[in-house]
């Protein structure tokens, strides 16, 4: 069992910069591939970044390449979403989510357990 806590979120103007954190309990959360996923008011949940269990494989959504970056301490248990050049359409519920596979999917099924949420909004 993993449970996620998603902080970081808030109101930004356009061109700013926000990191997100996303807290996990558990010894095994070293184990999973962590994901970062949002959903945007009467959108489905896309995804948007994941790293695998060494930190070392990473991929992101094609509207984020560039932009965001993802990043993972095991020590501390945290996974990172560093977000820079912000635009009014990252205004979205920013969800953090534990994967168990070794591949980290880009899929919501795939994942297996998932935070409460943290918002972001970025004004024009």
């Amino acid at each position: 069992q993993v449970q996620l806590v998603e902080s970081g979120g808030g109101l930004v103007q356009a061109g700013g910069s926000l990191r997100l954190s996303c807290a996990a309990s558990g010894r095994t959360f070293s184990t999973y591939a962590m994901g970062w996923f949002r959903q945007a008011p009467g959108k489905e949940r896309e995804f948007v970044a994941a790293i695998n269990w060494s930190g070392y494989g990473t991929s992101y959504a094609d509207s984020v390449k560039g932009r965001f970056t993802i990043s993972r301490d095991n020590a501390k248990n945290t996974v990172y979403l560093r977000m820079s050049s912000l635009k009014p359409e990252d205004t979205a519920v920013y969800y953090c989510a534990a994967d168990a596979a070794v591949v980290p999917g880009t899929l919501v099924y795939e994942y297996d357990y998932w935070g409460q949420g943290t918002q972001v909004t970025v004004s024009s």
